[in-house]
Parts: structure tokens; C-alpha cells; sequence
């Protein structure tokens, strides 16, 4: 059963939905075409291109911001600008807030 947040934020081909999933360790950010059940774009901190950009960073908030801005930069170069933002139930502070920042500086608009 999908959440009280999924069934407001629904992504289409111009507009996708930007879920963020937080684990203990880790982040994910995907862009999600709802309209057409495809996966536009993914990037998280298990990523091995990211790793070096990662390690510099410190601490997981850091590193967030960094997941972040780097979905927002290749979104960009997709041509995808505006986004609905799903953040999965999740307080907004900490991690997710960091993530939405990074997205933010990397180009998306939300």
C-alpha cells in the first residue's frame, strides 16, 4: 500500500518524482517516471565512481549533500530541470535535507 506522501507525489515523463531512500549507512536518490513505471535515473553513495568524491567528505550528512548534487548535475544533463520531491515519510532534516540541498545546487528545481 503506497504511503500518504507517494499518493500526492506522482512523477511524470516531464515532471519525475525524486524518492530518496536513507538506510543506517547509506543514501539513494532515484528519478521516477510514475506515468510509464520506468526508473529515469539513480545514484547513491555505493556508487564506485563516486567513491573517491565520497571518502573526502567525513561524515554521512557530508556525503548526503554530495549524492545529492551529483543526481541534480547528471538530471541536468538529461535535460530534466523540475521534479516533485518524495522523501519517503522521512523527517525533513539531517540527511534527506542535505540530499534535497545538494540536488538544489546541482540544478534541480523543486
Amino acid at each position: 500500500m503506497p504511503s500518504k506522501n507517494r499518493k500526492k507525489a506522482v512523477g511524470t515523463t516531464k515532471q519525475p518524482r525524486l524518492v530518496v531512500y536513507r538506510s543506517l549507512k547509506y543514501i539513494y536518490g532515484q528519478l521516477v517516471d510514475d506515468v510509464n513505471h520506468k526508473v529515469l535515473l539513480s545514484v547513491s553513495n555505493l556508487s564506485k565512481d563516486l567513491a573517491k568524491n565520497l571518502k573526502k567528505a567525513g561524515s554521512k550528512t557530508k556525503a548526503s549533500k554530495e549524492v545529492g548534487k551529483i543526481l541534480g548535475e547528471r538530471a541536468v544533463k538529461q535535460k530534466i530541470e523540475k521534479v516533485v520531491f518524495d522523501r519517503n515519510a522521512y523527517l525533513y532534516h539531517g540527511r534527506v535535507k542535505a540530499f534535497a540541498d545538494g540536488a538544489r545546487e546541482g540544478g534541480l528545481k523543486f
